[in-house]
Formats: C-alpha cells, structure tokens, sequence
C-alpha cells in the first residue's frame, strides 16, 4: 500500500493494480464538485453517475469555498461536506476527498481564500507561517467531516493539486492531515508535468485531455493532445497546467516503480475559455478513455464527469486575479457527460459501455500487462498505420483497436487481420482480412472463459456477461463495431455472427453452455448494464434516461409518451411494467398497470417550435421577445500573454441584444431550457441576476428552471453580446464557418425551448 497507517480492510495495492479482499479491482471514478451542485440534486446525480458506469466519486474541497473570511467557515446547504460524503456512501459508490489546499479547478487563487492569497508566506511550501494556515483548514475540515474521513469510509486523499518540485512539502501535508483527524487508505498526487513525488508516500495519478483551453488562441491542434489517441507506454501530458505553472516542471515523467498506471483526469468534457473554446464530441472522450484503457490503465479517472454551477460569481478563474485565462463566471459545464443542468450529454452513453466492460471483466483485465506491436505509428502525425493494443495474461485478454481523432480525421484502414502470439501459440484474427472505419473503438476477446466456455476469440466489442438461470446459461454480451463483420471462434472454428439476432449458443462436450449475444452498433447509445447487487446484472436497450436505487429498481425519465425500453432475459428480450412516479407525468399518460407500455406505445414527437412550451412531459417553443436591439460592441476588452479577455458586465450591458423568454409557470423540477444561440456572451438573468452564463462556442444553452431560480412570476431574459469578425477566438470548426459566413459579426438567438420528462418507476 507505500502506507502503513490508515489501512483498510481488505483493500491492498500492487504495482499491476488494486485489490478488494484479495481480488483485482480496476476502479472508475468520476469528478462532481458538491459545491456546484444544488444538495437537492445530489443523489439524482449520482445516480447518473452510477448509472454511467462511475464506482468512485471524487471531489475538490475548495477552501475558497469554505472560508471566504478567515475563522468564518459555511458547512451547510451545498457546503456541507460531510453530508455529501453520507450521499456518496449511500449509493454505494467510494469518495475521494482532493483536499488541497490549493486545488486549481478554474477557480479563483486555484481555491486559496483572498485572505491566504494574499498572507506574506511562501505558499504551497514548507514555510511555518504557511503551514500554520493550512494546519488550521484542515482543522475546520476535519471537524465538519465529524469523523467521517477515515479509512474505512474514505477511499483517497489527494493533497494538493499540480505541485511539480516539492515532494517534501506532500509528505508534510499528508502529515498535518493526519494531525487534523483526516486519513484514507490511499493517498494520491497528480503527477503529470514531469512532477517530483516521494516515492513511495503516494500513489501517482496522470491525465490526458484530447484538447484544451490552455493553449494559446492561434495555436493549431497541440501534440500533447494528439498523444492521447494512440496506445503508448508514456504516461506523462507535460501540456496540462502549463499555461499556470510556466517554467517550472518536476524531475520525472514516467511510472512508478512502485504504483501501477492509474488516472483521474481524463478529460470527461472541456472547460471553456473566453479566448479558446473547444468542445470535445463524444467520441473523442471515448476514444481517449479507450486508448489509456489499452495502454495498462489500472484506474479510470475522469475531470469532470458531472459538471456545475459556481456558487457565485466572482470566483472563477480570470485574468484580473493573475491567470491566463477569462473563465466563464458562473457555469462550469465542462461539456461533461452529465451537463450543468443535469442532462446527460452524448458522452455519457459514449463511455458507458466502456464502463460496463470494466465493471465485468475489469478484475481480469487490471493485473494484465498492455502490449504494443512490433509496428507502430511513427509520431503523431501518423494517420496510416494501424493503432491497437493487446492486454493479456496466460493467453487472455483482449485487443484494443482506435481509429479515431478529432481535427484530422483518420482514413479507412485497409486489410486489417492482427498476429498475436501467445504462450499457447499465435492466434491470428479474423479469418479474412478486413477493413477498419475511423471512428472504431474495438475490445475484441481473445481466450476469453465465461461459464466453462472458451471463446478463442471475436471481432466485436465485448460488453458484459448476464448471469444464467435455470432456464439459460450465462450471456457473453458483445457488440458490434459498425462496418467490421462478427465472426466468433470457439474450439478453432469461426463463425459469423448477425448482430441483433438471436443468441448464438455454443455447447462444450463436457456440458457447459454459453450464449453469445451480439447488439447492433445502432444500439451503443441506447444501451444500459444495471449492476445492482441487490437486483443482479441486467441488460436494458431503449431510450430516455435510466437510473436504479439500492435496491435495483430501475427508473427511465423519458418525454416519450410511454417507455421504450427492453430487457433481455433468458435468451429473449421482454417489456418490463412501468408506473408513473411524478404529477407532470401523471397529468400526461396513462398510471393504470394495465395500460400499454413499452416499444408498442408511440414516442412522443418534438413539438414544433411555434408551439407553446408545455406543462407536462414534451419539448416545445418559449415565447420570445426581442427587449433591445444589440450594438456592436469594440471587441477589445484586453489581454494578458496574447490571450483576449473577456467583456466585463458594463460591456454586455451597453451592448447585447435582449431577449424576454415567456416561461410558463406550473413546470415540473426536471424542465430544462434549452436555447440555440450565436454571440460571443450569453448571460442568462432571472429577475435581473445572471444565473448562468456562456461563452459560445456552437453549443446549446441548457439550464434547468428550478435550479436557476425561475419560479412563478419570475423575469427570464437572456442577454446575447455579438461577437464580431475580427474577434481572434479559437472557435470549434463549425462554429468558425457560422462567424465567418456573417455578414459584420454575430447575435442571433435561432430559438428557445423546454423539455419535460416523465419519471417511471419499474413495477417488481
């Protein structure tokens, strides 16, 4: 464990991976900040999460956050740490607790207090006067975690952020934590940038972001980005934190010798800046997650996966408070899989399956060593040669193959068939030579055992195995990756398989049966894995959103008019029964249990936008008032290092067109707005407060009502600033061509909507 003290029972680590009470264990975790989060909305979120695949949540404490005037601490509401801690436990899902004390998290000071910013101390070192501070924080901390921060309750902690140089100064954190009452069996570091750690008092963790706001505005596609799409044994990504850190960099930039390869910042979205916006597609999350998969990941760790709301302004990240970059004030949606709002992005469902596969096969595949072939790309700008990996031990494993980056799109690979030699001999796959279509995320099995059968290997993802009953035996889930035909091999015979038809079984002379089922690659979006221990593994296909509580009911919040959902069960896929849980949906449909349910009930169609919003469970138009006309604005709002800063409010106040959008009263507490919209600033301001804001960058505007504070009589206008031509913002592609095709800049607000869903609830 590189720790003697804070031991747990059962959870032991080893250079290969962690284990739980003897047996390998390759976590997910998944960033959700509780101080950006309303508390209402905790366990909805985390049930997202959970649902998505994530088995660790972690999160920053913000000492900005909580103790904005030295001795004035704020442990309640969506402060209350201990609380979320008890929500997080209660799911079933780990913590870990990234203390600090300086965080980053595009926040002001990187979370240090103004008061601590500005104390005459050498900050984040040994220095008395500093330790003296930080000694009285974790103090306050400790005190409101009441116990509740020890080994057996607590996965990790993380001390301090993207500290590169002083790894004397992490063991005297590590030592004050202690003193304070604070203590997990793990205690962990960032260790990108080439950071110094001591060996062995924590447990490194690396990320990897396929872009970032980082980077200067004119500067084109960074190769510190580009890395991450292929399959390496390079950890290190010298390229975050740089922007902050400048000059200064550590003295290693490679494993370990005493940790296995683990993460917790995989890129689950991006952050926006005002001078450089990129927005990340959902494949280009996955396909980063995948790569570090097939590269010896030993632990998933995404930043973030659930975004937020600041808890005020004024405490971002800006240029005026001695950073590079103007962040957005309010919203810090990161384009994660689960959005500022609550609503899951593509993302969410990009990652999903990768997920399950963890959460099946993941003690198999935690102790496997990744190995790369004998020919392999030349550099970064090699799009020709083929990506892939195999992680394998005694002959089983599986190959990883990424055929996909953003900005320069990779071709077709053309004949495609992979030698792997093993210690039983070589296995080369498939039959025939084939082509592979950018955009393919492959983890094909190779001497795969599941229920006494061997698959001696397939070429389509695999997902999950469903447990066999009397009826059935065991169900090895695959999927198909479009455009590769399936084929699976058992005892040295290949065979095709159609995806989305019945499962294949095969039959060992000794009697052991396995069914092989293969989904379509039109179902990857739609499918779920529930892996509740108190309902057993379950397969789900079908729309809307699916969460389950400990008890593994599962739940669908859909705007169609009845779920449309399937389970498979015992070799046939099956409707299950559906209640209504909430009053909008109530008022919609149908409650009685005999009323028809499942894919024979009709989708609810979108309402054309010229419709009136609706009440109850549907998408339609907001009613839309132009206030003010916008001028043009100078565009020169300053700069620091080459990078624009952003308009301040007397700027968007003098110059943004405004919008009054009629919302209805009477909506339900999931009903989100939705606006397209084209600017360069959009402030959205309820009784003439901003509630959240955007820089724009092709994207939707996605609020959700209550939680912006829209209750009845409420003003909601939304305020555009035009962004002009000459602006020299990086802007996505797309993005870019709209501003480009502008007759003198852009402010256009395309349209409004609210979206409601309904709430089901499994009949058991």
């Amino acid at each position: 464990m590189a720790n003697t003290e804070d031991v747990r029972r059962g959870l032991a680590l080893t250079t290969r991976a962690l284990l739980r009470d003897g047996r390998p264990w390759l976590p997910v975790s998944g960033e959700l900040h509780y101080t950006r989060v309303p508390r209402e909305r905790w366990t909805e979120r985390l049930r997202l999460m959970r649902s998505g695949g994530i088995s660790v949540v972690s999160t920053y404490v913000f000492w900005l956050h909580h103790e904005p005037v030295r001795g004035e601490t704020r442990f309640d509401g969506r402060y209350d740490v201990a609380a979320f801690v008890d929500a997080v436990r209660a799911e079933g899902l780990e913590i870990i607790l990234r203390i600090g004390p300086w965080a980053h998290g595009e926040m002001r000071n990187g979370g240090f207090p103004d008061w601590v910013q500005q104390m005459p101390v050498k900050h984040r070192t040994d220095d008395p006067a500093y330790l003296e501070l930080v000694a009285e924080w974790f103090a306050r901390l400790a005190s409101a975690l009441d116990g509740r921060c020890n080994p057996e309750n607590v996965l990790g902690i993380q001390l301090d952020n993207e500290l590169y140089d002083q790894p004397g100064h992490l063991v005297t954190l590590k030592r004050l934590a202690r003193e304070a009452g604070l203590s997990a069996p793990l205690w962990t570091a960032t260790a990108w940038g080439g950071a110094d750690l001591p060996d062995p008092e924590v447990l490194p963790l690396w990320g990897g972001y396929g872009d970032g706001f980082w980077v200067d505005p004119g500067e084109p596609w960074d190769p510190t980005f580009r890395t991450h799409f292929f399959f390496s044994d390079t950890w290190d990504d010298p390229g975050i934190g740089a922007d902050v850190r400048g000059e200064e960099a550590g003295h290693r930039a490679e494993l370990s010798p005493w940790f296995p390869a683990a993460t917790c910042e995989l890129g689950g979205g991006m952050a926006t800046a005002y001078h450089r916006r990129p927005r990340p597609d959902a494949i280009d999350i996955a396909a980063v997650a995948h790569a570090k998969l097939g590269s010896g990941s030993a632990w998933q760790g995404y930043y973030m996966y659930a975004g937020g709301t600041n808890p005020g302004p004024g405490l971002e990240e800006t240029q005026a408070t001695g950073y590079p970059n103007d962040m957005t004030r309010l919203s810090y949606d990161f384009h994660a899989p689960i959005g500022e709002s609550g609503r899951m992005a593509p993302s969410h469902a990009a990652l999903r399956l990768q997920h399950a596969f963890i959460e099946t096969f993941g003690e198999r595949l935690a102790p496997m060593a990744s190995y790369l072939p004998d020919v392999r790309p030349s550099g970064v700008d090699d799009a020709e040669t083929l990506r892939w990996a195999v992680r394998a031990e005694e002959g089983s494993g599986f190959v990883f193959i990424g055929r996909h980056q953003p900005h320069v799109p990779l071709p077709m690979y053309r004949g495609a068939r992979l030698r792997v030699g093993t210690r039983h001999g070589t296995l080369e796959l498939p039959s025939a030579p084939v082509d592979i279509p950018p955009g393919t995320l492959a983890r094909w099995p190779l001497g795969l055992e599941v229920g006494g059968v061997t698959i001696d290997w397939a070429t389509a993802s695999a997902v999950t195995v469903l447990p066999g009953s009397a009826s059935a035996p065991p169900t090895l889930v695959l999927i198909e990756d479009a455009g590769i035909p399936v084929e699976v091999a058992h005892d040295g015979v290949a065979g095709t398989v159609t995806p989305g038809a019945a499962a294949v079984r095969i039959d060992e002379a000794e009697g052991a049966a396995l069914d092989v089922l293969v989904l379509p690659s039109t179902d990857a979006p739609r499918a779920w894995v529930v892996d509740a221990a108190a309902g057993g593994r379950r397969l789900f296909v079908g729309s809307g959103e699916l969460t389950w509580d400990g008890a593994g009911r599962v739940s669908v919040r859909t705007n169609a008019a009845v779920p449309d959902v399937r389970e498979y069960v015992d070799g046939a896929w099956h409707t299950p029964e559906w209640e209504h849980v909430d009053s909008a949906a109530a008022a919609a449909g149908p409650t009685r249990p005999d009323a028809p349910r499942g894919p024979s009930g009709p989708p609810q169609p979108e309402a054309p936008l010229d419709a009136p919003a609706p009440r109850g469970r549907g998408v339609g138009a907001v009613p839309l008032s132009l206030i003010r006309e916008a001028t043009s604005p100078s565009g020169d709002y300053g700069s620091r290092d080459g990078r624009q800063a952003a308009p301040d409010d007397a700027v968007v106040d003098a110059h943004a067109g405004v919008y009054r959008l009629e919302v209805p009263e009477g909506l339900d507490d999931d009903a989100v707005l939705r606006v397209r919209w084209a600017g360069d600033v959009a402030q959205l301001r309820v009784d003439g407060v901003t509630a959240t804001d955007r820089f724009w960058d092709g994207s939707e505007l996605v609020a959700n009502l209550r939680d912006i504070g829209v209750g009845p009589g409420a003003s909601v206008e939304l305020h555009i600033l035009p962004l002009r031509r000459d602006t020299g913002v990086h802007l996505p592609e797309d993005a870019a061509a709209r501003l480009a095709a502008s007759a003198d800049g852009l402010c256009e607000l395309d349209d409004a909507r609210i979206d409601q869903r309904a709430l089901w609830r499994e009949i058991r």
